[in-house]
């Protein structure tokens, strides 16, 4: 993995490794007294070569086998594995039902912003639901809150359709819209949770 300047600034693998011959590539959030994304985002020199291995545990993975619907819900850069899924889904399991609830504090901190926009319009069987939790434009007609339990039961699946879903985040906004999903009725083996940061940051 070369580092090229066009790093992303916000550190998750996105693409997997040489599928289409591109290369990989990665975002996160560089955050204050993190140990990776500070070194990638500021000491990294374009040419720089880094080792890759994993992944380790294999649990927060989806494949077309998993099947689905697929409710995916990120907050902040936690957007960048469930990009990944979408990705894949797009090539692999075009139509599969999916839906996205990502909350992030302004609209500037939207990540692939485009990409999103471009898999939402090439696909009905896609949706996309937005939260701000800090500041919003006067003309916002979406969510202005946290996740919650309301949330999920306007935008999520119904429990009846079985879906698996994947959350990612900071960790205590994982931790709050795990339970939430389970207040709403999903049974616990069928979220998979992922996190990061210090205990204490949500989104």
């Amino acid at each position: 993995m070369s580092v090229s300047r066009a790093l992303w600034r916000r550190a998750k693998l996105l693409d997997q490794l040489g599928s289409a011959g591109l290369p990989a590539r990665a975002a996160g959030d560089c955050v204050a007294g993190g140990e990776v994304w500070p070194y990638l985002a500021r000491e990294a020199r374009v040419g720089d070569r880094f080792e890759l291995r994993g992944p380790i545990g294999g649990y927060f993975v989806w494949t077309p086998e998993h099947g689905g619907p697929l409710q995916l819900i990120a907050g902040r850069s936690g957007i960048a594995p469930l990009a990944s899924i979408l990705s894949q889904r797009a090539v692999a399991a075009r139509y599969l039902p999916t839906r996205v609830l990502y909350s992030v504090g302004t609209p500037q901190d939207i990540m692939f912003k485009e990409r999103l926009e471009g898999w939402r319009g090439d696909d009905p069987a896609l949706t996309v639901a937005l939260t701000l939790t800090r500041s919003a434009p006067a003309d916002w007609t979406g969510y202005r809150r946290r996740i919650d339990a309301v949330m999920l039961r306007e935008v999520a699946f119904e429990t009846s359709d079985k879906p698996i879903a994947f959350v990612c985040g900071p960790t205590t906004m994982v931790e709050a819209a795990a339970d939430a999903l389970v207040s709403v009725g999903y049974p616990a083996e069928r979220i998979r949770t992922e996190r990061f940061g210090r205990s204490g940051e949500s989104t």
